[in-house]
């Protein structure tokens, strides 16, 4: 595709999409979507994480399905009103923390056992997935997992899915790759940093 874009994309370009449709995505009704949040929660390698990290909640769709594995669980999201709907869709689950913030220059504190990306990489220019991959390596706990979920279709966004994930690998040595997918529509990796946990 050409003319993709070169620069991260801005909060405005999110706050505009959720303005013109709560569920731009389709995330609650998609047949793509609920087959990828089930194949994301199958490839956990863990029945059970202590504190885990959604970054890029959006309405809180896959939130609310992941909550149950996690003792407690950050989800964070660039547009406010992505994290008004994910907050009520995920009212009556206790242990989640919503933060508004855009990556990679807002990082929660906290040490992390999981970190997911779902979709959310290819909005980077290279650079601040860089930044972004030193933000992981300093919070993700030894042990821990992050794991990468990108659509493969054709965007203008900075990065393609596979640039995105294979970027972000590459650039994060202090993890490897444990196992992943690959469907005609998305790829699925799943990384665990060294160490014990």
């Amino acid at each position: 595709m050409s003319g993709r874009r070169t620069q991260t994309l801005p909060e405005r370009y999110f706050a505009e999409i959720y303005a013109s449709d709560p569920d731009p995505w389709r995330f609650t009704t998609s047949a793509y979507e609920a087959e990828k949040y089930a194949a994301t929660l199958q490839s956990l390698p863990r029945a059970r994480y202590a504190h885990a990290l959604e970054v890029g909640c959006s309405i809180g769709v896959f939130t609310r399905a992941l909550s149950p594995r996690c003792g407690a669980l950050t989800a964070l999201d660039i547009a406010e009103a992505a994290l008004a709907a994910a907050r009520a869709r995920c009212a009556d689950r206790s242990g989640i923390r919503f933060v508004r913030g855009a990556v990679p220059g807002d990082w929660p504190e906290g040490r992390f056992d999981l970190i997911v990306f779902g979709e959310v990489l290819y909005f980077l220019s290279p650079p601040d997935l860089a930044r972004l991959v030193a933000r992981v390596e300093a919070s993700l706990v030894p042990g821990g997992d992050c794991v990468l979920v990108h659509w493969l279709g054709e965007t203008d966004y900075p990065l393609s899915g596979d640039a995105a994930a294979e970027g972000f690998i590459a650039a994060a040595p202090f993890a490897h790759r444990l196992h992943g997918a690959r469907t005609d529509a998305y790829r699925l990796d799943v990384l665990r940093r060294a160490g014990p946990r």
